[in-house]
C-alpha cells in the first residue's frame, strides 16, 4: 500500500515484478536505483533432499507496521525519493523472488546503503516467517523476525 511518504510497501500474495516497481519510481529528482531481490536458492538438506520450495506466512498488521518503521527509520538515515518493500507470502519456488527491495535517491550511494540496511532489518525485525519445503514431502522451519 502506497503510504504520505510515497512508500508503496506490502505483503504480496502473488509473483514479484521488477518493472511494477519502477512505475512506481519515476521521478525527475531519482539519480540512482537500487534493487535487492531476495531469490529461493536451490540447496539440500542435511538427509539430500532438494528444496522444493519456501512457504512464507506472516503476522500481516503486525509486519506492515515493522515495514513502515524501517522505511522511516530508512529514510531519517538517508536522502530517499520513493521506495519500495515487497514481501512475498505464500509459496515461493526455487529460483522465485520472496523479497524486492527499491530504493530510489538522489545518488546512488544513498540507494545502495538505504537498501541494504532495509533488507537486514526486514530480516531481523519483521514478523515474518519460513518454512523449507523438501523433496520428500518434509518441512523445516526457519527462524524469522
Amino acid at each position: 500500500m502506497l503510504n504520505s511518504s510515497g512508500d508503496f510497501i506490502a505483503l504480496v500474495p502473488n509473483a514479484l515484478k521488477i518493472d511494477a516497481a519502477m512505475v512506481h519510481l519515476v521521478d525527475e529528482h531519482i539519480g540512482g536505483v537500487n534493487i535487492f531481490l531476495g531469490l529461493t536458492r536451490g540447496e539440500k538438506n542435511a538427509a539430500g533432499q532438494a528444496l522444493l520450495a519456501l512457504d512464507y506466512e506472516a503476522y500481516a498488521e503486525m509486519a506492515l507496521h515493522q515495514l513502515h518503521d524501517v522505511a522511516k527509520r530508512a529514510r531519517a538515515q538517508w536522502s530517499i525519493v520513493k521506495l519500495v518493500i515487497w514481501h512475498r507470502t505464500g509459496r515461493v519456488a526455487v529460483g522465485e523472488p520472496s523479497v524486492l527491495i527499491a530504493v530510489a535517491s538522489p545518488h546512488r550511494a544513498e540507494a545502495f546503503a538505504a537498501c541494504r540496511f532495509i533488507i537486514d532489518t526486514l530480516k531481523a525485525e519483521a514478523a515474518i516467517w519460513k518454512k523449507e519445503v523438501w523433496a520428500d514431502g518434509t518441512h523445516t522451519w526457519v527462524g524469522g523476525g
